[in-house]
């Protein structure tokens, strides 16, 4: 990641709080900034405010974690030029895919860096990992002569295709959570869904919003919700499914038209973005059972950035969010105007 200063140094007292006279929500810690133009990609949190990401380091795109304690590079299988970390568990072991000789391949970093290539399914050459949990399962797909399969890896790294519906002709799993159960898109003739795949049960379409043609899931927590986009004629809508409700419309921002959810943590908050009326695209947090919030309303005024997009919320309620710095008139500049700008925010007292 080339940034304009030094990541170590600008994890160091970043740390803004807000004074008692400022009615703010969030504290903000600025973890530093990715060059413009630079490829780069930032994935979840865990309770240890550990990010996983990769981004254009030195020479190729490198997988990194990232932390208040700095950053550290996760080399990616051997003979590798780009990789990325895609997932993050609670006790720091990380997945995600790395470039091989002939194909990409899933790999599992475990929190001691140790670096194990999850392979894929028999016969396939290429595979990514999305998602890793607590007990240390993780899904993906792998893709080969019969297309792309959603797979699901236990703690031993053996691997196994999650299967499909009759419509589906292919998948992909991105989420998981500790009971095993697995979110992600089918795709089909008329366009992706939403699935959900629990273990001695299989896979379950969980259809789109009314109107709507296509959807994707994103995300899964403890208690079995289920977040991601639904899309139609009408544009595209974060969804909330839960048991016994089914899909929900999370909703867009006063007078916006759009929006997409990227995370849920274990208490039902969501995050990703919305469009709004006026100032375009603002990073969101849909509380359980509460109305979508800009969250640059809730970090200290004149912080001379703007939060565009919430990319994961842990279930301390800390929240990674990109951005990029203020024109002057509450817009964040566009990336290929100014480098972006990564940011954890912290919960107030």
């Amino acid at each position: 990641m080339t940034v304009r200063r030094s990541l170590a140094m600008a994890l160091v007292g970043m740390m803004a709080w807000a004074s008692a006279a400022v009615a703010t929500a969030y504290e903000v810690l600025d973890l530093g900034t990715i060059q413009e133009g630079a490829s780069f990609v930032i994935r979840g949190i865990n309770s240890a405010g550990q990010i996983a990401g990769g981004a254009t380091l030195d020479r190729g795109q490198n997988a990194f974690l990232l932390s208040r304690s700095g950053l550290v590079r996760v080399p990616g299988l051997p003979g590798s030029d780009r990789s990325a970390t895609l997932a993050i568990n609670e006790s720091g072991d990380a997945v995600g895919a790395s470039n091989t000789g002939t194909a990409v391949h899933a790999f599992l970093r475990t929190r001691d860096g140790a670096i194990r290539d999850l392979g894929t399914l028999p016969g396939d050459s290429g595979s990514e990992a999305f998602a890793i949990n607590r007990n240390g399962e993780a899904v993906g797909y792998s893709s080969g002569p019969n297309g792309i399969q959603a797979v699901f890896w236990d703690s031993q790294g053996g691997i196994q295709a999650l299967g499909t519906l009759p419509h589906g002709t292919s998948s992909r799993a991105v989420a998981l959570n500790d009971r095993g159960e697995v979110a992600g898109s089918l795709h089909t003739s008329q366009g992706n869904r939403a699935f959900l795949w629990i273990p001695g049960s299989g896979m379950q379409d969980l259809g789109a919003l009314p109107g709507d043609t296509e959807s994707e899931a994103l995300g899964i927590n403890n208690r079995g919700d289920v977040i991601g986009n639904s899309t139609g004629p009408s544009g595209t809508r974060a969804f909330l499914w839960t048991r016994g409700k089914g899909m929900q419309d999370l909703g867009t921002l006063s007078g916006g038209n759009h929006s997409r959810a990227q995370a849920i943590n274990d208490a039902g908050d969501v995050v990703g973005t919305s469009s709004t009326s006026a100032q375009g695209l603002r990073a969101c947090l849909w509380p359980r059972g509460g109305s979508p919030q800009d969250l640059n309303a809730s970090i200290p005024a004149g912080s001379g950035f703007v939060l565009s997009i919430a990319k994961g919320i842990n279930n301390r309620g800390e929240i990674v969010a990109i951005g990029h710095d203020d024109d002057g008139r509450g817009y964040g500049r566009h990336y290929h105007d100014l480098p972006t700008r990564v940011f954890v925010l912290v919960p107030g007292p």
